[in-house]
């Protein structure tokens, strides 16, 4: 009788020598599994790879307009607002973010936007100086029957 070492080591030698008889070497069937090289497959594969645009690509004219005439108000631009995002508008847009200390990328900025007053209106905000909000209504103004549907909806009894 072997004792349990000797067979725990016939054991694992025979486990690792199994896949050595079961793998081949033969160089032909590594290069049957290539990538397809066809037309087609190199086409799904740039389309795949395609990088897709996203965000905001041009100035819609109406905004160059508004930022044109901003910019002449500010003494940055002159002549008429034309709507085109053109050479004499970027360099208009360029010397005012650059005289505020910002970037100037040929792109305006939000800051810059805001500074020439084209930012978004705050004016009717709740918290906004001078806003014209109104405090809600007691809750005694409420007429009965519309009470006791709100406590209805709610499920609290009254």
């Amino acid at each position: 009788m072997l004792r349990p070492k000797a067979s725990l080591v016939i054991l694992l030698s025979a486990l690792v020598a199994i896949p050595a008889f079961g793998t081949t070497t033969n160089p032909e069937s590594s290069k049957s599994r290539k990538a397809p090289t066809t037309a087609s497959a190199r086409a799904r594969r740039a389309k795949a790879k395609s990088h897709k645009l996203h965000g905001q690509q041009a100035i819609e004219p109406s905004r160059v307009m508004e930022i044109q005439k901003a910019l002449i108000r500010e003494h940055y631009y002159t002549g008429e607002p034309s709507g085109n995002w053109d050479e004499t508008t970027q360099a208009a847009m360029q010397k005012f973010q650059a005289d505020q200390g910002w970037q100037t990328k040929l792109l305006p900025d939000s800051r810059a936007l805001k500074k020439l007053g084209l930012g978004p209106d705050y004016s009717g905000a709740i918290n906004a100086a001078g806003s014209s909000f109104t405090p809600p209504k007691p809750a005694s103004t409420i007429p009965p029957s519309q009470a006791s549907g709100f406590a209805a909806a709610s499920g609290v009894n009254q």
